[in-house]
């Protein structure tokens, strides 16, 4: 016998033979949200600055050079070919000269100084995107690695809470939740950006 069986047969010895059935799970919480789509663009906003987050909005027709702008407020003086995007990211969204990501390893994504990419479904309440994987939002090591993100976040993707969000994503797929840049205030409350991830976070909101 194991050690995981053995813990596991004191359970059912402690447990006995009359447990009771399992309650079902009240689940009688908020799972849509009905304030105006402009309502929603706006608490996204305030999260996501509150977060120390840039927002940048723009017309669908204007993405690729507000993209542009961003990285170039971002970054200063850099090389075209310092930024990857994700493989799905519309070729109407992608800044001239940027390398799509072609599955190399994952650490040569951080000789990179900036990625694009698009999202799953972004939550207004918590100013968090979340990216599933997918070509569009690309893989995890590609949100993570390079210094900046910048994230395309079309309107139409913006719900108002966690459940609303959850019920759009495939919950089996790799989801990665992005709350403003990466940070952390561990050590004695000071905070540190860059330990886990993009130190510098843009989202360029369509619509």
């Amino acid at each position: 016998m194991s050690a995981r069986d053995d813990i596991l047969s004191r359970i059912r010895t402690a447990l006995g033979d009359d447990r009771a059935p399992v309650p079902e799970i009240a689940r009688d919480y908020r799972t849509t949200d009905d304030r105006p789509d402009a309502e929603l663009l706006a608490v996204l906003t305030d999260r996501l600055e509150d977060y120390k987050a840039t927002v940048v909005r723009c017309t669908p027709a204007d993405v690729a050079a507000t993209v542009a702008g961003a990285l170039g407020a971002a970054l200063g003086d850099h090389r075209p070919e310092d930024v990857v995007v994700a493989p799905g990211l519309p070729a109407d969204w992608q800044p001239a000269g940027a390398v799509e990501d072609d599955g190399r390893p994952p650490v040569a994504l951080a000789d990179y100084a900036a990625t694009v990419t698009g999202v799953a479904v972004a939550i207004a309440e918590t100013g968090t995107l979340v990216l599933d994987g997918s070509p569009l939002s690309g893989r995890r090591a590609l949100s993570l690695l390079p210094d900046c993100l910048v994230c395309v976040v079309e309107a139409a993707q913006v719900v108002g809470g966690v459940p609303e969000g959850l019920a759009r994503l495939d919950r089996t797929a790799p989801l990665t939740m992005i709350s403003g840049p990466s940070a952390t205030s561990d050590i004695e409350l000071s905070r540190v950006e860059g330990v886990h991830g993009p130190r510098t976070l843009v989202v360029v909101l369509v619509g």
